[in-house]
């Protein structure tokens, strides 16, 4: 099944396309991108953990990432509903996807093209916002994650600065989200052991949770 994709101008990061979308891709690979998703991986323990999605892979970089972190038996699994997303994932990590350690595929979070309990981590990174139905979402993230898997959600926002909320609303599908309102998304989707940090120097806010 095809995903729904909502119309959106190439360069809103709701689902990049064309020229301003790669090069937006490209941006989101690096600088404060890189920083958010390290600080975000830190909370997670990767041992015994072979499988790892990433949910709105954008431009690929957070799977190589996940990746290093799961070893060189590893394998990371991205979804994006951009197709120039897939795309970038996909030429960001073709050693990877070469050797059969990656790929990226056009989906939808709110219906997973993945078996239940096939992955061990599954991450979302400043994507959250853009998802039309979270508790839907996440609950296709639990189904997916096998017992004792963690779901991280990384935003570099925390939903606390009104200058932010008031942007946010400027871009077409854009909601932020505080650390409680993160909580009871996950709490209701039935996450166990669901805990929120927010990084006082940054404002970055990540939240876990953890399939019974």
């Amino acid at each position: 099944m095809e995903p729904i994709v909502p119309a959106h101008p190439e360069g809103n990061p709701a689902c990049p396309d064309g020229e301003g979308g790669r090069a937006m891709l490209s941006r989101m690979n690096a600088g404060n991108h890189e920083q958010l998703a390290n600080w975000g991986l830190d909370h997670l323990s990767f041992s015994g953990a072979r499988r790892a999605l990433d949910l709105g892979c954008g431009g690929g970089a957070n799977l190589g990432r996940l990746l290093a972190r799961l070893g060189p038996d590893g394998f990371a699994a991205g979804l994006d509903y951009s197709e120039l997303s897939v795309e970038v994932s996909r030429e960001t990590n073709a050693t990877a996807v070469a050797e059969g350690r990656c790929e990226a595929v056009l989906g939808d979070v709110s219906r997973l093209p993945f078996d239940d309990g096939s992955f061990d981590v599954v991450t979302g990174f400043e994507t959250v916002y853009f998802w039309p139905d979270v508790e839907g979402a996440l609950s296709e993230a639990l189904r997916v994650l096998g017992p004792g898997g963690a779901l991280l959600i990384c935003n570099e926002v925390d939903g606390e600065d009104p200058a932010m909320v008031e942007f946010a609303r400027t871009i077409e599908g854009m909601s932020v989200y505080t650390a409680s309102d993160l909580e009871s998304f996950m709490s209701k989707a039935g996450f166990s052991d669901v805990r929120t940090d927010r990084d006082p120097r940054t404002g970055h806010l990540c939240a876990i949770g953890m399939r019974p």
